[in-house]
């Protein structure tokens, strides 16, 4: 059981890098430091939004709309934070 949290723990590790990652490279973007029209930059984004859209469609959809504001990556990494607050409460039980 303990591996199994483990390997949930490291995946839900990948995953709030990836999301801090995305919301660091929009910030990039948004005040012009890196060009959206270079090849690296386009495909980084392309590969985050393709990655961590799935998760986060059916957050947006959920949270009222707050303008220009996106708090559902925010409401993803509490919510692997809690989920991993439950496995290892559940795997210390065993």
């Amino acid at each position: 059981m303990a591996i199994l949290v483990n390997i949930i723990g490291y995946l839900a590790y990948i995953l709030t890098v990836l999301v801090i990652a995305q919301f660091v490279l929009s910030l990039l973007i948004s005040f012009n430091v890196v060009n959206y029209s270079n090849k690296f930059v386009s495909s980084l984004w392309t590969a985050l939004n393709a990655l961590l859209d799935p998760l986060l469609k059916p957050i947006r959809k959920i949270l009222p709309n707050t303008g220009a504001i996106d708090f559902s990556p925010m409401v993803l990494i509490i919510g692997l934070n809690v989920l991993m607050m439950i496995l290892d409460g559940v795997a210390q039980g065993y």
